[in-house]
């Protein structure tokens, strides 16, 4: 009978062990999750790509064709 009250023991140990390693896991997964937390890596990686060389002749070639539809519409709307 001693025998199987040390088990039972073991038993409720390796239980609260396991618990607390949840408990452990889920509080990182909600700090990783955090929107906060998302909205900074994607900032950052918006800025990360946008600061490369790729990603800055990307944007140059935008604002480039903006331009010039912008003053096609307007020599447009003079005529």
């Amino acid at each position: 009978m001693v025998v199987a009250q040390r088990e039972a023991s073991e038993i409720r140990a390796d239980i609260e062990r396991a618990r607390d390693q949840l408990a452990v896991t889920v509080d990182q997964l909600a700090e990783r999750l955090a929107p906060q937390r998302l909205a900074e890596r994607t900032k950052a990686a918006i800025k990360e790509k946008l600061t490369s060389p790729a990603g800055m002749a990307v944007v140059g070639g935008t604002a480039a064709v903006l331009t010039v539809l912008v003053i096609r519409n307007l020599r447009r709307s003079r005529r």
